[in-house]
């Protein structure tokens, strides 16, 4: 009786410890890579599963999209200026056995290369294509990732760049540069106003000379409008007609002769 109430609990226990180890719960996010005395025999997952002791491992993989900080990088731009560039990757895994197979520490590695990468391509391009073309870049430094982990069965499903710092002698020639732009487009637009109020002036004077009561007309506007503002300065409109009248007369289109004035009785 008494080797009995030894032996009962130790083999209770035993149970339990051989269960505990054969009955594995993944949850929906998680696959289990199995081997089998060391060789890889397939993933298993979500929900319940059963593994043979001491015959059977696995290792446990997460599915969830992982982000990732890429620290700040040191990038020479095309047109060397040194810049200090960082930016974030998304990626997650697809293939859980690929990513336990094929690599030893996926995410270090995936970290590793988006580093290089990101130095490489940025190294391509100036620094105004860095500042303005952000979409194109995040777009090649995706696509160049992806494509190298591929075989890591890691999908790398988007990159942003997230600052671009420069020195202070590069942001105030930066500035400097972008107050001469604004002023050339000020000239540019001054200058285009110049053209068309030129423009709109020829024709009006055409129709004025075609028409010669418009100009009249706008005479007694341009008196009217003196009148309103209550100032001293009195124009006075001398018709065309008169200049032309005199030039008749004269002759040869010089005006008459007008005799010099006595000085008294001689």
């Amino acid at each position: 009786m008494g080797l009995v109430t030894i032996v009962y609990p130790a083999v209770l226990l035993l149970i339990l410890f051989v269960a505990s180890s054969a009955i594995r719960v993944m949850r929906e996010y998680q696959r289990a890579v199995v081997f089998t005395f060391g060789r890889f025999t397939g993933v298993k997952g979500p929900g319940l599963i059963l593994l043979v002791p001491y015959v059977q491992q696995m290792v446990r993989v997460d599915l969830r999209t992982v982000v990732l900080d890429v620290p700040s990088q040191d990038v020479i731009s095309r047109d060397n200026v040194s810049v200090k560039v960082n930016a974030v990757l998304y990626f997650r895994v697809v293939d859980a056995d690929k990513a336990v197979i094929q690599i030893e520490n996926f995410l270090q590695a995936t970290s590793q290369l988006a580093q290089t990468t990101l130095r490489s391509v940025l190294g391509k391009h100036t620094l105004d294509e860095m500042l303005a073309e952000r979409d194109k870049l995040n777009a090649d430094i995706q696509e160049i990732l992806d494509a190298q982990t591929e075989s890591w069965g890691v999908k790398v499903t988007n990159v942003e760049l997230k600052q671009v710092d420069l020195d202070n002698s590069m942001v105030r020639a930066i500035a400097r540069q972008a107050e001469a732009e604004r002023i050339r487009r000020a000239k540019i637009i001054n200058s285009e106003g110049e053209q068309q109020a030129a423009q709109k002036l020829v024709e009006a004077a055409q129709i004025l000379a075609a028409n010669p009561g418009a100009m009249q007309l706008r005479y007694l506007g341009t008196l009217s409008e003196i009148a309103s503002e209550r100032s001293s300065t009195i124009v006075f409109p001398f018709p065309l007609d008169v200049i032309k009248a005199f030039k008749d007369m004269g002759g040869g289109g010089r005006p008459p002769a007008i005799p010099p004035a006595s000085s008294g009785p001689s």
